[in-house]
């Protein structure tokens, strides 16, 4: 008879991660949790769906590490140190194989982040995971969309546009060019296999970023949500877009640049700052593409000249 639904949770779940402000973790009917005191608890919470948001037959591994990585990447756009998580698993069967790896994958970025799993469910169903991570900020100093304002540098992270890329390679959606490169293939696919989050970033922009958003819908889409929700414009230019060396060398230039602005799946940060704390970026890994505007018009150029370009991000009700 195969394990049943608590003693899978005993096995893989139970000791992931070890903190002092847990008075109780898994194993009861919830978790008992002591925030410390002059910090606000942020939370965040998304759901992984095979075929939506990552391909059937995805590694068991990566599935455990994006759970948890796009999770990791909303507290770090708020600005917050992420403490504990909470996981919802839904399982088509109890394979015990395809468990060890997803929860060697989540385990390894919990622990790499200090944070808790104290809790969860687990449940039959086609395969579904919901992770929340709760965290911390400083009372007052989270950063939120709304706060740009005209002039701002508009910043971003990383290199937007890997990720989309490696799922196109994943999905078989993009022609490679002859003796393409095995390493730069590689690192596209672990971009979207293995999202890095931009933790240690994130908890850097407070009171310097005016506003921030993580990249999971696309650059452009994303960038709109946050000027929409300080009502104001941004201008992105897009030979400003920091292309990675293997992007380009797989995709091409044109095609980098689409990557790049309509692709998700990235989980970097794009951020605004004044220029006035521009200096506070020093040793950031961070990009200046543009200005926040004026009006509410999102502009998109190379150069001087204004191009044609679709702002909207992912939607799953859209599609």
């Amino acid at each position: 008879m195969p394990p049943g639904e608590f003693a899978l949770i005993d096995r893989y779940f139970r000791d992931i991660g070890a903190r002092r402000d847990v008075r109780v973790g898994v194993g009861d009917d919830g978790a008992v949790l002591a925030p410390p005191a002059g910090q606000e608890l942020v939370a965040v919470v998304d759901t992984l769906v095979e075929g939506v948001h990552f391909p059937a037959g995805s590694p068991a591994n990566s599935i455990g590490h994006r759970a948890l990585a796009v999770n990791l990447s909303d507290i770090a756009a708020m600005g917050a140190a992420p403490a504990w998580a909470l996981l919802a698993l839904t399982l088509p069967r109890a394979d015990e194989r395809w468990l060890e790896a997803f929860a060697a994958g989540f385990a390894a970025l919990a622990r790499a982040h200090d944070l808790q799993l104290v809790g969860g469910d687990m449940t039959a169903g086609p395969l579904t995971v919901t992770v929340q991570v709760l965290g911390f900020a400083p009372r007052g100093e989270a950063l939120l969309r709304g706060g740009a304002r005209p002039g701002d540098l508009v910043c971003v992270t990383g290199t937007p546009g890997d990720a989309a890329c490696g799922l196109a390679l994943l999905q078989g959606r993009l022609r490679t060019p002859a003796m393409a490169d095995e390493a730069a293939l590689e690192v596209l696919r672990r971009r979207f296999l293995y999202p890095t989050p931009r933790s240690t970033a994130g908890p850097r922009l407070r009171g310097v970023a005016s506003a921030c958003i993580d990249i999971s819908d696309g650059l452009a889409g994303d960038l709109t949500k946050l000027a929409r929700a300080s009502d104001c414009g941004v201008r992105v230019d897009v030979t400003q877009l920091p292309l990675s060396a293997p992007l380009i060398a797989i995709a091409g230039r044109a095609a980098a640049e689409h990557f790049a602005l309509t692709g998700g799946d990235d989980y970097e940060l794009c951020f605004t700052v004044p220029a006035a704390r521009a200096a506070a970026l020093a040793g950031l890994a961070c990009t200046a593409i543009g200005r926040v505007t004026e009006g509410r018009d999102i502009t998109v150029c190379r150069g001087d000249s204004v191009i044609e370009f679709s702002h909207s991000g992912f939607d799953h009700f859209a599609r």
